[in-house]
């Protein structure tokens, strides 16, 4: 891929954290991979025994999405060498970034662009279990990845 991952996911993390008010400082682990990791990642900790595109692993829970409040013993959600507060960790496989952005006629910047945003939302409390939290995390993402410039159609 033509384009700076890293530069990408902290920019998409900044901007998602910026849009949804996060108070701290915080800690987003990010491992890009293969299909075939993913597949074992989704086996081992939903039994689903296929590649995904994304996975999250929230390092907080909410009571309440994009509600940021830390309860609880700091050991369960501060990293003690870096003091920060663990968001979460997101799994990509880049395999799916390339079928993906060439499925829906888009850049691969762009469709991992997406699902980091889609994961900064997971880790931030929300779902799409519902059509109306589907809808919300939709317009979220979009607003998160029009503010920097990322659309459909960029190459």
């Amino acid at each position: 891929m033509d384009f700076d991952y890293e530069k990408i996911a902290k920019d998409v993390i900044n901007a998602s954290l910026k849009a949804l008010d996060c108070p701290f400082e915080v800690q987003v682990n990010l491992l890009l991979t293969d299909n075939e990791t993913i597949r074992t990642y989704n086996r081992d900790s939903r039994d689903i025994d296929r590649a995904t595109d994304v996975l999250s692993f929230p390092g907080l829970e909410f009571d309440e999405p994009g509600v940021f409040e830390l309860n609880g013993d700091e050991a369960d959600y501060i990293d003690p060498e870096t003091g920060l507060v663990v968001l979460g960790d997101i799994i990509i496989s880049l395999d799916k970034v390339s079928e993906q952005a060439a499925e829906y006629g888009h850049s691969k910047l762009r469709e991992y662009a997406f699902l980091i945003a889609h994961s900064m939302l997971h880790l931030s409390g929300f779902d799409h279990m519902t059509s109306e939290d589907a809808a919300d995390m939709e317009a979220r993402q979009e607003s998160i990845l029009e503010g920097l410039h990322i659309s459909r159609d960029r190459d």
